[in-house]
């Protein structure tokens, strides 16, 4: 059994991993942050800033606590992740939620498919992000954004300190605790220590072909919301070739999460 996953980031092991931690995510998410997450995933969608029958896709959507306000906005919101088991927590609580199973890496979506994506806390989990950004830039509309939010590095040395120290010694001490398999919260801290900053997020994402990017540090750097806009024009050069080049064995995943 797999217990946590490496910072290799293979996919079956992340998403078993997932699928363990699965029904205590969120409760244990909020103890962790100390109740900063929801205040994190507000200014998500706020930044987001979709109107009713708008198409947005939220991926690594767990259990579709990030898809919830959504939905509920009257939003048409596909919760899109590969951890089968996250996903099905979320459908029992939210049935009204269109839950996808589907590979960051190798979306199930056709071009152009979305007015706009958004992925928050999943980026880094991802073995290869610079292909996600690319497929999310190819399943969003010309004109379209998109929205990220990622643990980062404090701005300030000390309070980076002091957030290292947190991370590596007293978050799995209180995970174990809370959490029903403490050893994944090893791997959370670890992949957030090892998670490029700020400014290495936003050339990755004009790498990708993605334009107007911004970022917003929360928290004094803990997080970063970066935002960006697909150009109106025909897909940057080397995107296409980047998605072709990916045939991840992940074909299986691409079915609609019914229970």
């Amino acid at each position: 059994m797999v217990n946590r996953a490496s910072l290799e980031k293979r996919p079956d092991e992340v998403a078993t991993m997932f699928d363990d931690v699965a029904p205590k995510y969120d409760v244990v998410n909020d103890v962790l942050s100390m109740g900063q997450t929801r205040r994190w995933r507000r200014i998500v969608v706020d930044a987001m800033d979709m109107k009713r029958g708008q198409r947005v896709l939220d991926l690594a959507a767990g259990t579709g606590t990030s898809s919830e306000p959504y939905a509920d906005a009257g939003i048409d919101v596909i919760a899109c992740d590969f951890s089968l088991g996250m996903l099905k927590v979320g459908k029992r609580r939210r049935p009204d939620i269109n839950f996808i199973a589907g590979d960051a890496t190798n979306l199930p979506f056709a071009d152009n498919s979305f007015d706009a994506s958004t992925i928050s806390f999943g980026l880094r989990n991802v073995n290869e992000p610079k292909r996600a950004l690319a497929e999310m830039l190819r399943v969003t509309k010309p004109g379209g954004k998109l929205v990220i939010a990622e643990f980062s590095a404090p701005v300030v040395p000390l309070w980076r300190t002091m957030y290292t120290e947190y991370l590596m010694r007293a978050l799995p001490a209180i995970a174990v605790k809370v959490a029903s398999n403490p050893d994944a919260y090893v791997y959370l801290a670890e992949s957030i220590r090892a998670w490029p900053d700020q400014d290495h997020l936003a050339a990755w994402l004009q790498e990708s072909g993605w334009e107007k990017v911004t970022y917003r540090n929360l928290t004094g750097g803990i997080v970063a919301v970066h935002r960006a806009t697909k150009p109106l024009e025909s897909k940057p050069e080397g995107a296409a070739e980047a998605i072709a080049a990916h045939k991840g064995p992940v074909a299986k995943l691409r079915r609609n999460i019914q229970r």
